[in-house]
């Protein structure tokens, strides 16, 4: 398989009302990145911490990554710690899986819904 996908979940606030903690998402790893998508990253100042959040533009240094609920506790995206770098973008998330009433799927380059 070119591109494998991985099952991941999502904990904290930092992309309500887009991604709730406890959702669970498949991603795309190794995806290419556009701006809009909901991206896995590994944290650039917590090595093996996975981070979900909006790929916002395309920087000289990487990617902006951005979260949707900037007033969530704890929160931490490129504001905090710069663009990050290329080799830490793990994957786009395709879809939405878990839980049920919540199935969706989320486009390239558009913003996941609600």
């Amino acid at each position: 398989m070119r591109f494998p996908v991985r099952a991941m979940a999502v904990a904290g606030e930092s992309m309500l009302p887009a991604l709730r903690p406890g959702d669970l998402l498949l991603v795309r790893i190794g995806a290419r990145v556009r701006a809009g998508d909901l991206v896995v990253a590994l944290h650039p100042e917590r090595p093996g911490l996975l981070t979900v959040k909006r790929a916002g533009h395309r920087a000289e240094d990487g990617w902006w990554l951005e979260s949707d609920n900037q007033r969530a506790p704890g929160r931490q995206d490129s504001w905090d710690f710069g663009a990050v770098p290329d080799r830490l973008v793990v994957g786009r998330a395709m879809a939405r899986y878990w839980p049920p009433s919540r199935l969706a799927v989320f486009p390239a380059g558009r913003s996941a819904p609600s």
